[in-house]
């Protein structure tokens, strides 16, 4: 449901940011303004980024194969870092450009009422996109409790997270846009208007940054959030203890595959009187609980491994002995 709910929002902002996209260049080529082009250049970005979003959905939601035998899902992780360099490159590299092409070379704005008009029309649309995904994504933190900044940190989901920061450097933009146009049009500073694209360009390269390290550390692969890496060890410690199968959990691991696919690792020690017969039947019964109360891990192994030997062996890669195999 949730990558449903991205997807509409991915499609929602192409369409509005396609027509503010249009909208921009042919008033840019009307009034000779740096900060309308450089806005359309944004604008044009933007949508080619939906794009590549959407893109990196349909590649993701390929089933497993030879080659991937966990399937494709850090492809989204994968085509949202693409994302994030063309927005740095095309536009806050071109938005600087033109921002200090007209500064040295300012020349006063034409026809300036179509860029008020242009920029009007441009925030209702950019405003109605981004609160449709900034909802989205308010209704998704406010499950974990966690702030603005920190959930966006925390989020696994890039195609979402990607949307909102855009969304939202778009409505910056428009405001620094508006601001340059005044000052050009009514304060007589044409330089303004210069300044202002070097300043949307600003903007534009720190969410780029912010959002390739971000990604970046999703490519390395991120483990799943606390809250869900505590349930596991809930369901685990369920079978350990006194008069328990399970003696000990030496570790838990957990990996983010995509948005919605988590790779889970748990060594075990079991008691030395347990037999072969109930290691299948507790591993099975994990199995089942875990993938029940949370879907999202369609990979769950769990080895059978003495407190000795994983000590021995924790910190050198090793062959592990499964008992409890892939979804």
């Amino acid at each position: 449901m949730e990558a449903g709910e991205s997807k509409s929002v991915i499609f929602i902002a192409f369409a509005c940011n396609l027509a503010i996209a249009v909208a921009k260049f042919l008033a840019a080529a009307w009034t000779l303004s740096s900060a309308m082009l450089s806005e359309a250049i944004h604008s044009l970005v933007d949508t080619s980024n939906q794009l590549l979003l959407l893109l990196g959905i349909r590649r993701a939601n390929l089933p497993p194969d030879a080659q991937h035998p966990f399937g494709h899902g850090k492809e989204i992780y994968f085509w949202s870092f693409i994302v994030a360099m063309v927005l740095f490159s095309l536009g806050a590299g071109v938005a600087i450009y033109e921002g200090f092409e007209k500064v040295l070379h300012p020349q006063p704005l034409q026809n300036v009422s179509v860029i008020y008009a242009v920029l009007a029309v441009a925030m209702l649309l950019e405003g109605y996109s981004t609160v449709q995904a900034v909802g989205e994504f308010n209704r998704r933190r406010r499950s974990t409790g966690q702030g603005f900044i920190t959930a966006l940190r925390a989020s696994k989901d890039p195609t979402l997270f990607a949307i909102v920061l855009e969304d939202l450097a778009a409505m910056t933009g428009l405001t620094i846009a508006l601001l340059g146009t005044l000052a050009a049009d009514l304060g007589g500073y044409d330089w303004a208007d210069g300044v202002a694209s070097i300043l949307i360009g600003c903007v534009l390269a720190f969410v780029a940054i912010f959002m390739s390290s971000e990604i970046r550390s999703l490519i390395v692969g991120e483990a799943a959030s606390r809250a869900v890496q505590m349930g596991l060890r809930d369901i685990i410690d369920a079978e350990t203890g006194a008069d328990k199968p399970i003696r000990k959990i030496n570790e838990i691991r957990t990996m983010h595959l995509g948005p919605q696919d988590i790779l889970v690792t748990a060594s075990v020690d079991f008691d030395n009187w347990v037999s072969a017969r109930t290691v299948e039947d507790v591993t099975a019964r994990l199995q089942t609980a875990i993938k029940s109360r949370y879907p999202e891990v369609h990979n769950l192994f769990i080895e059978v491994q003495s407190e000795q030997a994983f000590e021995a062996n924790r910190n050198t890669p090793h062959v592990q002995v499964v008992g409890s195999g892939a979804h």
